[in-house]
């Protein structure tokens, strides 16, 4: 496949950087917005045939280098047999598993409820010249929302709570959840996905030295998993700041940096072989043209110095964004002149 956005992932110097958004495949798109009215949020995902077109709408509106799998990290919950309901507020969970005594027995291992995401796979690879990112949370993420149930207190003091509390019995569940996610990427990669991407989402919560100790082992166990079956992955650790000195070869390709930290500063930061992703305020794209314009412009320099440069977001798109924003910011990275 002839992909500026897989030579990128490879090594290999191009043209100009490649572009896509997380949370590109939904929210910001009109004709997402016209399914919605139809299907709700739990209905595409669960629906292969759904869940393929939404993947393939940004590239299709928007012209994006590539397509990222729609679907939601806590497909693993489920597929462990949490039941999960999808709110106004987000998802919740009935049962959270810090309310258990022995939380790993309230587990019941159901892969089937993981085949819809196959299926889709398989759609989009049809269907598509583009690449295809798959994708899984990351495990202190998945384990913030099994535990504490709900994603309205964003601190999840209760997991927190846990983690530090009943350290034996995080850490059979760090296991449980990455021997889980270790059969879901390699199910991934046996359909056809092209690159991957680790969402840890809540690397913050913790001091950098405590998820080195509890969490990185894992997730350079899913890593690992992933790039000896030759696939590409993208780690994002939201939030890790000076963690990112951790983030080395033997963890990841590239790494995705969130907006707080500046991409001058994590070059400096993480090893050099590793490539970085981002890491654009996702508010940018609410400003005048102009002024995108011109932070667009100051990139260029960046990009002379290292090319090994992915261009997205520090987060995902933000829902009242300017559809001709997002297009404008699409279109200038693809049209400029960078040499």
């Amino acid at each position: 496949m002839d992909s500026i956005f897989l030579k990128t992932l490879f090594g290999k110097e191009c043209e100009r950087p490649p572009i896509w958004l997380m949370r590109q495949a939904g929210r910001i798109l009109p004709r997402y917005q016209e399914m919605r009215k139809q299907y709700s949020f739990a209905e595409l995902i669960a629906t292969p045939e759904l869940a393929a077109k939404v993947t393939l709408l940004p590239v299709e509106d928007l012209g994006v280098d590539t397509a990222i799998l729609f679907t939601d990290i806590l497909t693993i919950p489920m597929a462990m047999g949490m039941d999960i309901e999808w709110t106004e507020k987000g998802p919740r969970f009935a049962h959270p598993l810090a309310s258990y005594q022995q939380p790993l027995k309230h587990l019941s291992i159901q892969p089937e409820r993981l085949d819809n995401v196959y299926r889709a796979i398989d759609l989009v690879v049809e269907q598509s010249h583009v690449p295809l990112i798959g994708f899984c949370g990351g495990p202190l993420t998945i384990l913030c929302y099994m535990l504490q149930g709900i994603s309205t207190k964003s601190t999840f003091p209760e997991a927190k709570k846990f983690f530090y509390e009943r350290r034996e019995e995080t850490m059979r569940l760090v296991d449980a959840v990455t021997e889980f996610s270790i059969d879901y990427v390699t199910k991934q990669i046996e359909h056809g996905i092209d690159a991957f991407q680790l969402f840890e989402s809540h690397a913050s919560l913790l001091p950098a030295d405590a998820y080195e100790e509890l969490f990185l082992p894992a997730v350079c166990r899913i890593t690992d998993a992933v790039r000896s079956m030759g696939i590409p992955l993208i780690f994002f650790p939201k939030g890790l700041g000076s963690g990112l000195r951790l983030i080395t070869p033997d963890v990841c390709d590239f790494v995705s940096i969130d907006w707080q930290t500046s991409l001058i500063e994590a070059r400096q930061i993480v090893h050099p072989e590793v490539g970085l992703q981002g890491n654009f305020d996702p508010h940018l794209l609410f400003a005048p043209q102009e002024e995108i314009a011109h932070t667009l412009e100051s990139y260029k320099p960046f990009f002379h110095k290292y090319p090994n440069w992915i261009v997205n977001l520090g987060h995902g798109v933000l829902a009242d964004t300017p559809l001709e924003n997002v297009q404008f910011f699409v279109d200038w990275i693809k049209n400029t002149n960078w040499k």
